[in-house]
């Protein structure tokens, strides 16, 4: 039987405590589960704001937001999507409920035990989902875990959680893993479309030098090489609208600058016209990349 089992929220910032399900279960194997629960709710600003660890009997899902956590044990058959909305109907209560002020000033743990009683009315719920008064949210949330999963966790996290120090936790600082863009408009894939049309050109131009040199020893190889770079150029730029990179727009502008110098250079093979259009289409394709930015989280963030 699929169901929601155990359910914390805790402080980010040092994983305290704030509220919990107060029921006791006897099974061993949950008890540990709760454990490392636990443990990943004092490293919750280590990892990306939505993961999942699946063990051998049970699941463990959470998520943060406004320097809260949301963790869930649950059984493996459990839906992805019901997880992630109860995890989803405590952020927002807790939000309404509490002043974040209050929040961040509490020392003892399980300050909010009272906000176990909507816990466990939002368990039962979860646990009889033919039950549920409303399903308009989950269209939404299976949208949104299509276009950005969860983060799958792995047993290198569970031993960073436990305390153990790894060199790959670095990969956890700035943005995570599986960053996502925004979806591309019409106007991006326009630019698409035409930087891989001029870098088509550069590209069959550039075999026809080769040609040509073969053919005439006193051609420029130094011809070839500009287009060649020029193509280059704008596929790269197709490759930085398409994904995330660190430093994206600062490379997007050097691929630019590169478009602009190897045209330059072939001014006396191109027209006025032909060298504006590849230099046009590269700086348009610029603005695109840095008009389309990585997907964050709203301050009502629903994941």
């Amino acid at each position: 039987m699929s169901m929601v089992l155990f359910a914390l929220v805790v402080r980010v910032i040092d994983g305290l405590p704030l509220s919990a399900t107060t029921d006791y279960e006897q099974d061993k194997e949950l008890q540990e589960a709760k454990k490392h629960l636990k443990a990943f709710s004092k490293k919750l600003a280590q990892f990306p704001d939505r993961c999942t660890l699946k063990l051998a009997q049970y699941t463990i899902n959470f998520m943060t937001s406004l320097g809260v956590g949301y963790l869930m044990v649950c059984t493996p058959n459990y839906p992805s999507v019901l997880a992630y909305c109860f995890l989803e109907e405590l952020q927002k209560e807790f939000i309404i409920t509490y002043d974040p002020e209050r929040m961040r000033n509490v020392m003892r743990p399980y300050s909010f035990i009272d906000f176990d009683t909507f816990i466990q009315k939002t368990k039962q719920r979860y646990n009889c989902p033919r039950s549920l008064s409303t399903r308009i949210n989950l269209a939404d949330m299976q949208m949104e875990i299509k276009l950005r999963p969860p983060y799958e966790l792995s047993p290198e996290d569970l031993l960073v959680a436990n305390g153990v120090s790894l060199r790959a936790t670095s990969k956890y600082k700035g943005i995570a893993p599986t960053q996502l863009l925004e979806p591309a408009t019409l106007s991006g894939l326009v630019s698409c479309v035409l930087s891989v049309l001029c870098g088509g050109l550069n590209l069959l131009r550039g075999v026809h030098a080769i040609e040509s040199i073969l053919e005439n020893d006193d051609e420029n190889f130094n011809y070839v090489i500009a287009f060649f770079l020029g193509t280059a150029a704008c596929l790269y730029q197709c490759y930085l609208f398409a994904y995330f990179s660190v430093w994206r727009n600062f490379k997007a502008f050097l691929a630019l600058a590169l478009i602009c110098l190897s045209n330059m250079y072939l001014y006396e093979l191109r027209n006025v016209w032909q060298i504006l259009f590849h230099v046009a289409v590269g700086a348009f394709m610029t603005l695109q990349i840095r008009l389309r930015q990585p997907l964050g989280k709203a301050p009502d963030y629903n994941v």
